[in-house]
């Protein structure tokens, strides 16, 4: 306020109080009537303001944590619709030099001890020396008495300090030897640890199962996914086909935000959720796992410079609770088996995921958040490196048929035997020249049956791809429906390219052994030592 309307206020008072002293009581009173009225309608306004902004303030909180919730659901599918995109940025090899420790340790600190004690100083004992005046009175006596207890004292002195000093360097000595100690247990553990590290490096190099497995498993541990992500996995190596399988834990859909948007209406005070459409849930859930697939694939290869793998088997798996019958089910979503070449061909930052698993012939489950299943091109128990590690340790005292030492006869009875027991109704033609047979079967089901060429062949070494191209030109020739190429050895990526979109089925060793356990009741084995 100005001192012009501080002036005119002042004088408004003056004037006021003189009209007030010439009213009369009555005049007063109904003054005061009226003053008090005033104060309380402006007391009024002042709540009723002071009301309104209280409102807008829980409005504009309730709107604010609206607007956060909101955000949290973008962010949340920011980081979903990205899963892919953000490792393309990150080297996936492992450099295992660099995972080697160098010894580093503090230098000795012996601290007090490190401090030798201050020694005697014969000047803190030596009594002081007589003057001339001393000396007349007599001082010179009692002078020398006093120093033959100054150097008693100091001698006592000396002695303790030699003690103590014995054994500080006593103890300093303890403390430098437990110190080098030390310093040796921590160079004997890097040297370990370093130690395995080379005899890991040795063991990759030479593509040992084992070591492959170990080594793509610390890849996978390493690729940073949301929390809610279960990244668990199983990982199997075939060396001879430089196969590697995966069998990877994927999401739930309960990963995909089912609340689309919180709207806050101020007028009753409510905030509203709207839901996700179903359809939306189910694209951006096939999303989510088309992405973790090509990511999966995409950092093992990536990982691999010395050509470890050429070929990989991605099956991506949900563990959870079936809603129409509450048992625990184990549906495989999405299943992949592509080679080094037509893989790492494709420019993943500019694909659409689902449209690249097509490209790749992929399988993917037709409606993931119902758990509808597709079939493993590769089962992993079949594969499972442990499995035939273990044939392999028990076969100088196992009983079980070893399918390289049977005679013609009785491999083409096995082979027989699997299939009918499969639902083929089997017929031999001929013994192939290798030891192998080769049938032609009927498969009696209506629609989906008609004859079926098999051929089966008693192998060491990876088949080579002219026996797939040999067998797709006999199921031409016989008008066949179907192809089966059973081996007791592996195939390569050449031999699975080839049989790709064809009606082509391979059979490997592996999985011929886990035919006869599961279906004809065979445990057989597989040793080329035998054969």
């Amino acid at each position: 306020m100005g001192i012009m309307g501080q002036l005119q206020r002042a004088h408004a008072q003056q004037v006021h109080a003189a009209q007030r002293a010439q009213t009369t009581p009555y005049q007063q009173h109904q003054q005061m009537l009226w003053e008090a009225e005033n104060a309380r309608r402006a007391a009024e306004r002042a709540a009723e303001a002071d009301e309104r902004e209280r409102k807008r303030l829980y409005a504009e909180a309730r709107s604010k944590r609206v607007a956060a919730a909101n955000a949290n659901v973008q962010s949340q599918l920011d980081e979903l619709d990205n899963l892919l995109h953000t490792t393309l940025a990150i080297d996936d090899h492992i450099d295992l030099e660099r995972l080697k420790k160098t010894s580093t340790y503090p230098p000795f600190d012996p601290g007090d001890l490190g401090v030798p004690a201050k020694a005697p100083d014969w000047r803190r004992f030596a009594p002081p020396a007589p003057n001339a005046l001393d000396k007349m009175l007599g001082g010179e006596s009692r002078y020398q008495r006093l120093r033959a207890e100054a150097e008693q004292a100091f001698e006592k002195a000396k002695a303790k300090h030699a003690a103590a000093e014995a054994t500080r360097q006593q103890r300093l000595a303890q403390a430098r030897r437990g110190y080098e100690q030390h310093c040796r247990q921590l160079d004997a553990q890097v040297t370990s640890h370093n130690r395995e590290i080379d005899e890991f490096g040795a063991a990759l190099a030479a593509a040992e199962p084992n070591a492959v497995v170990k080594y793509f498993g610390l890849v996978l541990g390493n690729s940073v996914y949301p929390e809610d992500f279960p990244q668990r996995y199983r990982l199997a190596y075939v060396p001879d086909s430089r196969l590697i399988v995966v069998e990877y834990l994927l999401p739930t859909v309960a990963v995909i935000p089912r609340i689309r948007e919180y709207r806050y209406v101020r007028a009753r005070d409510e905030v509203l959720t709207v839901a996700r459409p179903a359809e939306e849930i189910h694209q951006r859930y096939v999303e989510v796992i088309t992405q973790v697939t090509l990511r999966t694939v995409h950092e093992l290869f990536e990982a691999d410079r010395t050509r470890l793998v050429e070929t990989i088997v991605f099956n991506g798996i949900v563990e959870t609770v079936h809603p129409g019958t509450g048992q625990s089910v184990r549906p495989c979503l999405v299943t992949l088996r592509t080679d080094r070449e037509a893989f790492t061909s494709i420019n993943l930052a500019k694909v659409e995921p689902t449209a690249c698993l097509r490209h790749l012939r992929a399988a993917v489950s037709s409606r993931p958040e119902d758990l509808v299943p597709v079939r493993p091109v590769l089962e992993f128990d079949v594969v499972d490196k442990r499995f035939v590690d273990e044939v392999d340790v028990l076969a100088d005292l196992d009983q079980r048929p070893n399918l390289l030492a049977l005679s013609v006869t009785e491999f083409e009875g096995v082979i027989r035997d699997l299939f009918a027991k499969l639902g083929l109704e089997t017929k031999t033609t001929r013994a192939a020249p290798d030891g192998g047979v080769d049938c032609v079967a009927f498969d009696p089901r209506p629609i989906f049956g008609g004859k079926v060429v098999i051929q089966a062949r008693r192998h060491r070494g990876t088949m080579d791809v002219s026996a797939v191209r040999d067998l797709f030109g006999t199921v031409l020739d016989e008008g066949a429906t179907k192809g089966i190429l059973v081996t007791t050895s592996s195939y390569g990526p050449d031999s699975v390219e080839f049989a790709s979109g064809k009606p082509l089925e391979l059979i490997d060793g592996s999985s011929l052994l886990h035919l006869l356990a599961e279906h004809a009741d065979v445990r057989a084995r597989i040793d080329p030592g035998q054969g």
